[in-house]
């Protein structure tokens, strides 16, 4: 009997839940006006702290009939307050109870309600449009869909503390990119939020700073506009300076720094300025310390990394402030061992937050170590440093992989480390392993290691070259994005450096003529100074150069005039007159210039260049093909002089520029010898 029963008590349970929730939704449909305001505050307080409560009501379909009553001009204006009231407190509920107020197209209602003459009512709009904006479900560009609703805000701001606490709220986490700063500043969002920044409203005071810190990240013409702005004679990085000070909130403190870090990444304030040597930079350092809360000490590193990044003071600065250095490596040990934590909770919050923490240590100790030798020892010689990179190489977490990646990637400019601790932990491997399967973010940094890793003096270029390195950079050699492109004929250019006839043999077969005739037409002036880099490397050393001719010497001539009657910068020029003179320097290859009349005339007239770095490669190719103690030296002697080449020397002898001067002089002795 008691089976047959379970199913019926378990449907009576259900519908008493939704019977008593059905009871406050049907109340909003009485036909007299105070009970359906009796009705929503009743629900209102039902709601309060209860997400199986709202859930129950978005599910009866309350959210329909509050939008609707919130919108009735017939509605007392009481009642429409309550019914903001009561869809703030849904809001508040899950991510769900948020998807469904937006699939009820509750922002135009709100924005709509924004334009009642009660305070009050625009008051519980606002806030519960800044619940529902600061939602992760919320798409932001909600917010910018309407022209006239931004500057609706902007005029709103001066009616109540509530309203500017709401409003500053909303603009920092709705401006997301360039394109929402462009429209917040044009709208006059600094002068119309600065003077909040002395509010007497502490919630106040960090809304509007909390908007600043967004609107001036990346973006010098906010920060610049910033930095001349006063408030009451004050002028805002004073400001800002103050809200820095030990005695305020960390939270304050934190977001101040980083407006001024973004005012310093900019351009608008000095890196040498006492407000950022002094006072964000130990503020920032201060942050990172072991007695702050684990987000604290995320954002604190963080917003440092991104201080310090371009400037070699401040890393050195932040270097010796603190043990920096070695307070960081607390951020890789979490979290701690499950038998000391006796607090689920504790342990769950470090879990979740062990993830930012390592990525947040790797950012820094890339920026710390990004340019000065002695820091970068340090940085290694912290505890089970290597190990470290190499593991978060393999993390789960892409932002965690990327910031190792980062990390390595600044160690790797160390000569030092290159030798000694990059070949002690084979970090070649896993970087090799990122490289073959990563989004194009960690490739571009991977690979710009990759390029350090291939260097003559690492250890490590050879077991790279072994793992199959040369098919795997040719491959990011055709890539779409210039990043990758640049890195992998960079590398290839590393590779090629004295390396051995074979290894040069299989870059070119690799590359393909066809794909070094894309790369040396690339509109791009990096992809194609490398290149000429690569070719340059590779026709070295002369049974290579000889070699190299036999078999690509018709396509290698074909790229050579290309370059130098296109409309190309000096630099790339005299790379490309470097090449003709390593081809010049062959035995046999030489006579791939000595046949084409057309190479010969273009080496002449940029001997009588106006740019001196040009005459001085037009030489080198000369001096190469004239040297005496070769063979066929005389014909080749001939043959230029019969060109005026000589003419040309002697005029070049009486140079004012002494390299140009000592190159004729050494040529003409040739002639004489």
């Amino acid at each position: 009997m008691a089976c047959v029963l379970e199913a019926p008590l378990r449907m009576s349970v259900l519908s008493e839940v939704t019977a008593s929730s059905r009871h406050y939704v049907d109340r909003l449909f009485d036909l007299d006006p105070q009970k359906v305001l009796q009705g929503v505050i009743d629900m209102k307080n039902a709601v309060i702290g209860n997400n199986k409560q709202k859930a129950n009501l978005i599910v009866l379909g309350a959210v329909p009939r509050l939008l609707y009553l919130l919108q009735q001009e017939t509605s007392s204006t009481e009642l429409r307050t309550e019914c903001a009231v009561v869809l703030g407190s849904l809001a508040m509920g899950t991510e769900n109870n948020v998807k469904s107020l937006l699939d009820c197209h509750i922002i135009p209602a709100l924005l709509q309600g924004l334009l009642s003459p009660d305070l009050k009512f625009i008051e519980a709009c606002l806030r519960c449009l800044r619940t529902i904006f600061i939602s992760p479900v919320t798409p932001e560009d909600l917010l910018y869909t309407d022209a006239t609703v931004i500057s609706h805000l902007m005029a709103l701001l001066s009616r109540s503390r509530y309203t500017q606490e709401y409003i500053c709220q909303i603009f920092s986490h709705c401006c997301k990119g360039p394109d929402h700063q462009t429209i917040l500043f044009n709208h006059g969002a600094v002068q119309n939020i600065a003077h909040l920044l002395v509010s007497t409203s502490y919630k106040v005071r960090m809304q509007a700073l909390k908007c600043f810190s967004v609107l001036a990240f990346e973006n010098p013409q906010v920060s610049m506009t910033l930095v001349n702005v006063s408030v009451d004679g004050e002028l805002l990085p004073q400001i800002f300076v103050k809200m820095l000070q030990r005695d305020k909130p960390i939270e304050m403190q934190l977001t101040s720094a980083k407006c001024l870090t973004s005012m310093c990444r900019a351009g608008a304030i000095r890196t040498d300025d006492p407000c950022i040597v002094l006072k964000t930079l130990p503020c920032l350092v201060r942050m990172c310390s072991k007695d702050r809360l684990l987000e604290e000490r995320v954002e604190g590193a963080e917003t440092l990394a991104y201080l310090i990044e371009m400037d070699v003071e401040l890393q050195r600065m932040a270097s010796i402030s603190d043990h920096l250095i070695v307070m960081l490596a607390d951020y890789f040990k979490y979290p701690s061992s499950v038998s000391a934590i006796t607090d689920i909770k504790r342990l769950d919050h470090d879990l979740k937050h062990a993830h930012e923490l390592r990525q947040a240590a790797f950012k820094l100790y890339a920026s710390l170590g990004a340019n000065d030798e002695d820091i970068r020892k340090k940085i290694i010689e912290t505890e089970n440093m290597m190990d470290r990179i190499v593991n978060g190489l393999s993390e789960s977490s892409i932002k965690v992989r990327l910031a190792a990646v980062r990390c390595l990637h600044s160690l790797s400019r160390s000569v030092q480390q290159l030798r000694t601790s990059f070949q002690d932990h084979a970090v070649w491997k896993p970087l090799m392993k990122v490289l073959q399967n990563a989004p194009n973010e960690i490739l571009v940094v991977a690979s710009s290691t990759l390029c350090n890793l291939l260097l003559e003096f690492s250890p490590s270029k050879e077991p790279i070259l072994e793992s199959g390195a040369i098919e795997l950079l040719c491959s990011l050699t055709q890539s779409e994005n210039l990043a990758l492109r640049v890195n992998g004929i960079w590398a290839l250019m590393n590779m090629a450096f004295q390396a051995e006839q074979k290894i040069k043999s299989d870059i070119l077969r690799g590359l393909s003529t066809e794909q070094l005739f894309q790369l040396l037409s690339d509109s791009d002036v990096n992809v194609l100074m490398k290149t000429l880099g690569l070719l340059r490397n590779l026709l070295s050393t002369r049974p290579h150069i000889d070699h190299i001719m036999s078999t690509h010497g018709k396509q290698i001539m074909q790229a050579v005039t290309l370059i130098l009657e296109g409309e190309h910068n000096i630099e790339v020029k005299e790379q490309t007159l470097c090449i003709l003179a390593n081809i010049a320097d062959g035995t046999t290859a030489k006579e791939l210039i000595m046949t084409n009349d057309d190479i010969l005339q273009k080496i002449k007239y940029y001997m009588s260049h106006s740019n001196a770095k040009l005459q001085l490669a037009a030489m080198f190719c000369i001096s190469n093909l004239i040297w005496n103690e070769e063979e066929g030296s005389q014909e080749r002697q001939d043959k230029l002089r019969d060109m005026g080449i000589v003419d040309i020397l002697h005029k070049l002898s009486q140079s004012s520029d002494p390299n140009l001067c000592d190159k004729a002089k050494t040529a003409l002795q040739q002639y004489l010898a």
